[in-house]
């Protein structure tokens, strides 16, 4: 079972087993997929790994089973929406009266956005993958990433759920909590949950 972190003699250290380090980097490397600056070469055929299996577990309400821009709903007609919309939460519009100008800020700035957050997911997605027992061992600098790769992770999942604000969490906890437990939408919902912990329990931990 997960132990959260805590903060012993400068490290952050925290239990997690084999299946909860895999779900958690699985979905990091999908979300890094979205948001990294150059486009991603196709993986070979066959080239799935225990986290892929892992991960093909997760469910949205209504939408796809992972996070990829590609699993989710298209437009009407089977034309794929121009942009996703889990990017928008990623990196949210700096001009909500004026599309032209916002546009043009998003150009000149997303790149770079995309470059350093990319590179927090790589340094958590590193500091996770490489463990072979349950202890996890994080220097500031890789607890800090991770603190902010889970953000980008919950965001995604959250509009992948539609969660919009705080009272629809609640209202999807109230739809889920009528379906049975080997419901997609119930694993989805409780992988939020389950990263929300996770983030708060090292967020606390990072405070002087």
């Amino acid at each position: 079972m997960a132990r959260g972190f805590t903060k012993r003699r400068g490290m952050y250290v925290a239990k997690l087993d084999a299946v909860e380090r895999g779900l958690v980097v699985g979905l990091m490397e999908q979300v890094r997929e979205l948001v990294e600056p150059a486009p991603v070469a196709e993986s070979p055929e066959g080239g799935g790994d225990e986290f892929d299996r892992i991960v093909a577990g997760l469910g949205g309400i209504g939408m796809g089973v992972s996070l990829a821009a590609d699993d989710q709903v298209q437009l009407a007609g089977g034309v794929p929406a121009p942009r996703d919309p889990a990017l928008d939460r990623i990196f949210p519009t700096a001009n909500r009266e004026d599309d032209q100008i916002a546009a043009e800020f998003r150009q000149l700035t997303e790149q770079g956005l995309r470059a350093r957050k990319t590179a927090n997911l790589d340094t958590a997605i590193a500091a996770l993958a490489r463990l072979e027992d349950q202890k996890v061992s994080l220097d500031q600098a890789q607890a800090i990433a991770l603190v902010i790769a889970l953000t980008d992770v919950r965001l995604v999942l959250g509009e992948r759920l539609g969660l919009k604000q705080d009272d629809d969490l609640e209202l999807i906890e109230e739809q889920v909590s009528s379906l049975e437990e080997d419901d997609p939408a119930v694993y989805a919902l409780a992988v939020y949950d389950f990263l929300t912990w996770l983030q708060e329990t090292l967020a606390h931990a990072l405070l002087p």
